[in-house]
């Protein structure tokens, strides 16, 4: 619930508000003054009579009608001074610094909701417990430091932990990000992370709101909250960057297929972001690089040129560059050769631009001017300028300042020395810029950001999926467990996946019919054990009629071995295609590199079903195993058209059929013609009614 009351409050009080400002009671009272805070601010403590200047009521009963309570005061009374304010002293918001609820013990918890039912009885917003509060334009009713410079153009900051939020801030404040609010939402018990997204997106103005979101996030309560208005805001014109901490999971848990294996709640995660358009981050250094980066135009390109006075910086950027599949093309030419003249001797132009230690602020803005205007394969140029004690940083870092407001390409300026230069740096900042210190973290937060796809549509691919036949097919399964491979192949059939030919037998003969009818040579594999190969369950190559007999036989001795399926040998690079059901999440699709290597590499992307044709072609582009699929050092590249195709049909199957719970499709063999599923499993586990 949201409300004027929260957002922009006439009036305040402070519950617990202290003259200590090393406590958060005081803090918060410090906070609200030095914010310029407009509108009245009253302070309730028994035990004082003034507190920073502020007379004090000793008792909420002396208190006048209030629009916003803010407590620093113990839990146990919480629900009292609640239940009292909302009651008595119309008071319709509220901000719970304290902590000792929900998060600690299940008596806390018990606190915790009777605070919540009294707000929801009296239509009243609450933002915590267990939180460091809420900062904007109009009240800085936080009780920590750093308060970040607050502007519109600045980023939305949400925060699921106080302390994190902090030591975000700091991160921030650092580079020149600024903010246009901060929400530390603790516990979330009314508002969490989802619930700021969702007023955000139905509120949003795109002249005045800012277009920049970032979100610290421990727990995703409803995914498909998050996912609807992150993609919504995306698509209206802003970006998001996010941190999901907390989903490692400690070693592999046992699992019956190779998805149950390496799905885990990070891919639901990954596959999240991915499917809403989320940069993912993973440090606090990251995500507010990846905010600062928002604040500059939007890159067109991915081809940047370097401007340095420092030669090594230079390298290594060039190399971060690369390695995230960015480029720093080599300049050459007459323009090259021009500003080359124009330089000291020694200097170096193919890019990266070394200007020299020795090199001045016109130096500076002469090479920002040829990236400018005279080499047109550049899309963004980086400026590495710190001090080599030979030049003004003041007259170097105005020419930046310049350069900034007047170039239509990006700069990003990196600035490293921070501890010799500091004054310079803030002076730069002051001016509304930004500062990357490190050009390494730079090239990292800008391949994230260029890998990020746009916000899926969220239309369902139905073309060529029979959605009636897989429900008759699912709705006939009476027990959980595996389906047959008879099962498993109409599945897959039904919507539109090709699979290889074959026959499921316990009958040698008919078996031994099938081969001579498909063409030997065969592949043989044991029926009713999961993991064939660890139970030398498979064999490859059978190239007649005796060999196959004498494998049946073997095979058929196999623990649990019920039937024997005999399939053509085909060739082909290994792919896989996996999914595992996430509960909140749903499916999680996964894709890579089949065979053996899926589970030795773990080389796989993840989506969250259904997907679009353009999310299965980021999935496979982001594997590193990508140079295989599109070939590589003259080897022929597989049909990326069909792997994309049968990803999405997959996905589809699984959106009209929740039962699934794991699917392996490993391998399917590939080639620049044909992709062809040659083994599936399938776990099937029903509702209970």
């Amino acid at each position: 619930m949201f409300n004027k009351q929260l957002l922009q409050p006439e009036s305040i009080v402070v519950v617990g508000g202290s003259n200590n400002t090393h406590k958060p009671g005081g803090a918060v009272v410090r906070n609200l003054i030095s914010g310029n805070y407009s509108g009245t601010l009253r302070i309730i403590n028994p035990k004082e009579d003034e507190v920073q200047g502020i007379k004090v009521f000793h008792d909420a009963k002396e208190l006048p009608p209030t629009d916003l309570a803010i407590l620093v005061v113990p839990a146990a009374a919480c629900p009292g001074y609640v239940e009292q304010l909302a009651a008595e002293k119309g008071v319709r918001a509220f901000i719970i610094i304290s902590a000792g609820f929900g998060e600690e013990t299940a008596a806390g918890a018990a606190l915790e909701q009777q605070i919540l039912d009294t707000c929801e009885r009296y239509g009243a917003a609450l933002i915590g417990p267990n939180c460091i509060g809420l900062l904007n334009a109009h009240h800085h009713s936080v009780f920590t430091k750093p308060i970040p410079r607050l502007t519109p153009e600045g980023a939305d900051f949400i925060s699921g932990s106080g302390a994190t939020a902090v030591f975000i801030l700091e991160s921030a404040v650092t580079k020149g990000l600024a903010f246009n609010s901060v929400w530390s939402v603790g516990n979330g018990k009314q508002i969490g992370i989802e619930d700021v997204l969702q007023y955000m997106d139905e509120h949003f103005n795109p002249k005045t709101d800012s277009h920049v979101k970032l979100l610290y996030i421990e727990n995703i309560a409803n995914p498909d909250k998050l996912l609807f208005h992150a993609s919504s805001l995306i698509r209206k014109g802003c970006r998001i960057a996010a941190i999901k901490a907390g989903s490692s999971e400690s070693g592999s848990r046992a699992a019956s297929s190779h998805t149950g294996a390496i799905a885990t709640s990070d891919s639901a995660v990954e596959a999240l972001f991915r499917k809403a358009g989320i940069v993912r981050c993973f440090s606090r250094e990251e995500l507010t690089t990846v905010g600062s980066i928002f604040m500059l135009p939007e890159l067109k390109g991915k081809n940047f040129a370097i401007v340095t006075h420092a030669g090594g910086p230079g390298v290594m950027l060039t190399d971060a560059l690369s390695k995230g599949g960015l480029f720093v093309p080599k300049l050459e030419g007459p323009d090259v050769d021009e500003l080359k003249s124009k330089l000291y001797p020694g200097a170096a132009v193919s890019n990266p631009i070394d200007i020299l230690a020795t090199g001045t602020p016109q130096h500076l803005a002469l090479a920002i001017d040829y990236c400018e205007n005279r080499f047109k394969n550049i899309d963004a140029i980086f400026v590495i300028f710190g001090t080599p004690g030979l030049v003004t940083l003041y007259e170097a870092y105005d020419v930046l300042h310049q350069k900034i407001l007047e170039c239509k390409k990006p700069i990003f300026p990196i600035l490293p020395c921070l501890h010799t230069a500091g004054p310079e740096v803030e002076e730069f900042l002051k001016k509304g810029h930004v500062n990357f210190s490190d050009e390494v973290t730079l090239a990292t937060a800008l391949t994230q950001i260029m890998k990020t796809p746009s916000p899926a549509p969220p239309e369902v691919e139905l073309y060529g999926v029979d959605i009636m036949r897989i429900r008759s097919i699912i709705d006939s399964v009476k027990t959980d467990g595996y389906l047959p491979p008879d099962r498993v192949r109409e599945l897959l059939t039904s919507a539109g996946i090709p699979m290889v030919a074959e026959r499921v037998s316990d009958d040698k003969e008919k078996l031994i019919r099938f081969a001579e009818q498909v063409g030997f040579p065969v592949v043989a594999k044991v029926v009713g054990p999961i993991h064939k190969s660890d139970v030398g369950g498979v064999v490859l190559g059978i190239g007649s009629k005796e060999h196959l007999s004498f494998e049946f036989d073997r095979l058929m001795k196999i623990q649990n071995a019920r039937a024997v399926m005999v399939q053509p040998m085909l060739n082909g690079t290994e792919l896989f295609i996996g999914a595992k059901y996430e509960p909140r999440f749903g499916h999680v699709v996964l894709c890579g590199l089949g065979g053996i290597f899926v589970e030795v590499l773990k080389d796989v992307s993840s989506g969250l079903a259904p997907l679009s044709y353009a999310e299965a072609y980021s999935m496979i582009r982001s594997l590193k195993g990508y140079k295989i699929i599109s070939g590589t050092r003259g080897q022929q590249g597989v049909n990326e058209q069909k792997y994309a195709e049968i990803i999405v049909r997959l996905s589809t199957l699984l959106r009209f059929a929740t039962e699934i719970k794991e699917i392996d499709i490993n391998p399917l063999l590939a080639s620049a013609d044909n992709i062809t599923a040659v083994d599936a499993r399938i776990l099937i586990v029903k509702p209970i009614k």
